[in-house]
């Protein structure tokens, strides 16, 4: 597995039109979308710095993912995203290497997006999603 670039950094946040707020004033970036995945429990915001986006996910359920990390670690750095071409192999290659998947195949994320998760338990601490167009 080759990634092709930083897709984005996702960032767990309490409000999410707060944080939409303070990137829009603060860093003057401009919000280009929102979307809620319910099968995620969250609501997103996207902003694009250069060839990278900024992810900012607030949870729509305490229970879902995003409600639990807040929940143990407060706001901040939840995940860094890559793109990669072919998931489904990368996942089966980045799995014959020892990281343990959180996804053995691919599922829908937000932008439309096929998504997977590598546990951070085998990457240095970091949750790491792989991202493919379809």
């Amino acid at each position: 597995m080759k990634p092709t670039h930083i897709e984005h950094i996702g960032i767990a946040v309490k409000n999410l039109d707060d944080a939409i707020r303070l990137y829009q004033t603060v860093y003057g970036l401009e919000c280009y979308a929102t979307e809620e995945v319910p099968e995620q429990k969250v609501k997103t915001a996207f902003f694009m710095v250069g060839q990278t986006k900024i992810e900012l996910l607030e949870s729509t359920d305490p229970e879902g993912p995003i409600g639990k990390f807040i929940e143990k670690k407060g706001e901040g750095i939840h995940h860094l995203a890559f793109a990669v071409n072919g998931l489904a192999g990368a996942l089966e290659e980045t799995a014959a290497n020892g990281v343990v998947l959180i996804d053995k195949t691919p599922r829908k994320g937000a932008e439309g997006l096929n998504i997977a998760f590598l546990h951070p338990k085998s990457t240095f601490g970091v949750l790491t999603e792989l991202c493919e167009k379809p």
